[in-house]
C-alpha cells in the first residue's frame, strides 16, 4: 500500500482553469471520496492522478515516488469506470486476467488470482460468461476484480455506481465497503451522489468550481460545515437558510430577521459580531421539532407533506412579506399537519452561523 499525495496541483484546459492549486494529502488505506456538482472538477482530478490528464503545474506523489510524469501504466494504480470497459469477446476471466496475461505474468499465478477476486467478489459462477450475459451490477464486479487482481497500491473508482438502479447501487455500496475494510488498500472515490460520500468514506473532500471546500470526516462536514456552499450541498433535505443581523436589546443578544428574533449562542456572542454585519443562519431539517409547552421559535403554514415511513419531510411558508419556506422532519406520519400551521422549536446549539459576505463559517 502507499499514500497519495497532491501537491499544487493545477489544471488548465486552454484559458479555462478547471483544478486550482489543489494540495491534498490522502493517507495508506484511507478511503478518501472527493464529492461535488458534475463540472467541478473531481473527475479531472481523479483522471490527473491516474495519469490520463496532463498536469499543468505542480506534483503528484504515490508513496513517496513523484508520478506526476510517469505513464498511467507504471503508476501502480487500477481504475474502475463508470461504463464498466469490459472487452464484449471476452468472458469474465479473461476480462480480469487481461492486464496480468497482458504483463507476461505465469499461467498458475493468474488463475489463482482470478479464482481469488471471484471468490470474494461472488462470481466464481461467471467466470465463463461474456459481459452481455451478466447484469449491471455482476458487470461492475468484474470490473472490480479486474482492479483487484492487479494488486495495485491505490483504487481509483469513478462513479461506478451511477448508471446501477437505486435498490442495487445500495446493495454495492455496503460490498464496496466490505472490500475496503478487506483489502484496506487506499482508495480514492469520484461522486456527486452524496450518501455514497457519507457510507463509503473516511474522509471527503468538497468541491466546487475547482476548488476544495472542505476535506473531513462524514461526520464533520455535516456537523460543522466550513461554508455556506458546503452547508447547503451536504444534507436532505438541505439546510434551511435566514438572512439576519446581530442585535442587542434590553440586555438580550439575538439575531434578528424577517418574523424572527432568536438568543444568539454563547459561541458567537463571545466573537462580539458587528451589528452591520449581514448574517446567513442555517438550519437542518432534522434539527426542528414541534414546539413544547407553547414554546415556539419559528411557525409555519404546511404546503406539502411526504411521508416516509417513519416521518414525514413538512415544507410551509412563514407568515412573512417574504413568504419563506422552510422544510422539516417531523416523526411518525404528518398528513394531519396539511394547510395546517405548525409551531417549531430548535436547540440553539444545532444553530450554524455565517458570514454572509465571505460565505464562511464563523463558528470555531
Amino acid at each position: 500500500m502507499a499514500g497519495l499525495e497532491l501537491r499544487n496541483v493545477v489544471k488548465r484546459f486552454g484559458e479555462v482553469t478547471v483544478v486550482q492549486q489543489m494540495d491534498l494529502a490522502i493517507h495508506e488505506g484511507e478511503f478518501v471520496v472527493l464529492l461535488g456538482e458534475s463540472g467541478c472538477g473531481k473527475s479531472t482530478t481523479l483522471r490527473m492522478i491516474a495519469g490520463l490528464e496532463e498536469v499543468t503545474q505542480g506534483q503528484i506523489l504515490i508513496g513517496d515516488r513523484d508520478v506526476t510524469h510517469a505513464a498511467p501504466m507504471d503508476r501502480d494504480i487500477a481504475m474502475v469506470f463508470q461504463n464498466y470497459a469490459l472487452y464484449p469477446h471476452m468472458n469474465v476471466a479473461e476480462n480480469m486476467s487481461f492486464a496480468l496475461r497482458l504483463s507476461g505474468r505465469p499461467y498458475a499465478e493468474i488463475f489463482e488470482k482470478v479464482r481469488s477476486a471471484a471468490r470474494i467478489l461472488s462470481i466464481e459462477h461467471l467466470l465463463e460468461r461474456k459481459p452481455r450475459e451478466l447484469s449491471g451490477g455482476q458487470r461492475q464486479r468484474v470490473a472490480i476484480g479486474r482492479a483487484i487482481v492487479r494488486e495495485p497500491k491505490v483504487f481509483l473508482f469513478d462513479e461506478p455506481l451511477s448508471n446501477l438502479d437505486a435498490k442495487l447501487r445500495g446493495h454495492m455500496r455496503a460490498e464496496l465497503a466490505i472490500l475496503h475494510e478487506r483489502l484496506g488498500k487506499t482508495t480514492v472515490y469520484v461522486t456527486h451522489d452524496q450518501v455514497e460520500a457519507m457510507t463509503l468514506a473516511s474522509r471527503i473532500v468538497i468541491f466546487d468550481k475547482g476548488e476544495i471546500q472542505q476535506i473531513g470526516t462524514p461526520s464533520d462536514v455535516f456537523t460543522r460545515p466550513a461554508s455556506l456552499f458546503v452547508a447547503g450541498f451536504i444534507g436532505t433535505p438541505t439546510m434551511n437558510f435566514f438572512r439576519a443581523r446581530y442585535s442587542q436589546e434590553h440586555g438580550l443578544k439575538l439575531l434578528r430577521g424577517e418574523g424572527f428574533a432568536w438568543i444568539a449562542p454563547d459561541w458567537l456572542v463571545a466573537q462580539a459580531p458587528r451589528a452591520d454585519q449581514s448574517l446567513t443562519l442555517g438550519l437542518r431539517p432534522q434539527a426542528l421539532h414541534p414546539s413544547n409547552a407553547g414554546v415556539s421559535l419559528l411557525s409555519l403554514q404546511v404546503d406539502v407533506v411526504e411521508y416516509l415511513g417513519t416521518e414525514s419531510q413538512v415544507v410551509g411558508h412563514m407568515n412573512t412579506p417574504s413568504g419563506q419556506r422552510v422544510a422539516a422532519m417531523l416523526p411518525g406520519n404528518a398528513q394531519d399537519r396539511l394547510r395546517q400551521r405548525v409551531d417549531l422549536s430548535f436547540d440553539p446549539q444545532d444553530m450554524h452561523v455565517f458570514d454572509t459576505a465571505a460565505g464562511r463559517s464563523l463558528r470555531p
